[in-house]
């Protein structure tokens, strides 16, 4: 075995941190989950990054955070009655859900202050981790942005915010992933182009689904044509329903019968692209590594449609739409360290190069 370098040691540490702050962001996603199906994220009505990250901590600072709350149509059309202890169960899974932010950001910015200034990060992956760090600020200013749609004049956030706000957080994992599996040095056979382009367009596909996910959340699209495999009483729904609205392209954002379809026929597409992918890779890759994590790929697709039929049918209750949002957190885990590994260099000048 080769003995491992200064280098290679800082690298490795680079990954763990990387890891870490993964996690974090996928915890992040989850609560976020939870806080839309259990509607508390209006329950906060202001934006405080800084003051923000205490919570009331007197019955008279409880009583104006809900007042505040009932100030907001949401208020009036779902929760009227409610009572201060009811409050207070919703507001702390959007207080824990900005909590979780705040202390990503923490926990990305000080080790990222603290490798640079020791010298363990080259201008190849420095620049990659102050883009990932920027998008985390945006992705700040997006969740504002989406609470701040359902304050006024709507009982709920707009859906196009909401899957923005999603896709961002999923942007943001994927990125770090992608850069901590591209520092693992080792060795794989390199894979022939047509699988690298394959594994990285089942990595869209999942991306897409996710924004699509998104969007049928948004506009309660899963609680309406609760069967399987029709919709609408055929697989394919009539033309004159599914393009309802004008102009068309709304259809695609704010019809829920065409809404559900997209999301059906995008997890169709997917499962089909993940088996044939898989095939091609058992033909022809050379590492049992790229071939164990296609297989892997395929596992999880499968897992996550079947669990999005139960819980079409099952009308949304809240335990199988957390499940069904987990599994597609871990589809696209499965899809990124996939996609990076098949995009995996042999030698070690990319790790070099970023270095530098």
């Amino acid at each position: 075995m080769l003995a491992r370098t200064p280098s290679d040691v800082h690298l490795g540490a680079i990954r763990l941190w990387l890891y870490a702050v993964a996690a974090l962001v996928l915890a992040m996603v989850l609560v976020g989950g939870a806080t839309r199906l259990t509607e508390s994220g209006l329950s906060i009505t202001e934006w405080q990054p800084v003051m923000g990250m205490l919570p009331p901590l007197s019955d008279a600072q409880w009583q104006t955070e809900f007042e505040k709350y009932q100030a907001i149509p949401q208020y009036h059309a779902l929760n009227q009655g409610m009572n201060l202890d009811a409050f207070k169960a919703i507001y702390w899974w959007e207080w824990t859900h900005r909590l979780i932010g705040r202390v990503i950001g923490f926990v990305f910015l000080v080790p990222l202050l603290w490798f640079l200034w020791r010298g363990w990060i080259g201008r190849g992956l420095r620049g990659r981790l102050w883009f990932i760090f920027g998008l985390g600020a945006l992705q700040g200013a997006v969740g504002w942005w989406m609470v701040a749609s359902g304050l006024a004049d709507r009982i709920e956030v707009s859906q196009y915010r909401l899957a923005t706000h999603l896709v961002l957080a999923c942007a943001i994992y994927v990125a770090i992933i992608w850069t901590a599996q591209r520092l693992d040095e080792r060795p794989v056979m390199p894979s022939p182009p047509r699988i690298r382009l394959s594994a990285m367009a089942l990595l869209l596909l999942v991306l897409l689904q996710i924004y699509l996910g998104a969007l049928v959340a948004g506009l309660r699209a899963g609680y309406v044509y609760n069967t399987w495999p029709l919709i609408d009483g055929a697989l394919i729904p009539d033309s004159a329903r599914l393009f309802l609205d004008t102009p068309l392209w709304r259809n695609f954002f704010e019809n829920t019968l065409t809404a559900q379809f997209d999301h059906r026929m995008v997890a169709y597409t997917i499962f089909v692209c993940a088996l044939l992918h898989a095939f091609d890779v058992t033909r022809t890759a050379k590492s049992s590594w790229v071939v164990s994590s296609a297989l892997v790929l395929v596992l999880a697709v499968t897992v996550q449609a079947a669990l999005g039929i139960w819980t079409l049918l099952d009308r949304v209750p809240i335990t199988l739409a957390l499940m069904h949002q987990a599994m597609a957190m871990l589809v696209l885990t499965v899809a990124t360290t996939h996609a990076a590994l098949v995009a995996r260099r042999q030698s070690r000048s990319y790790t070099a190069s970023l270095q530098s």
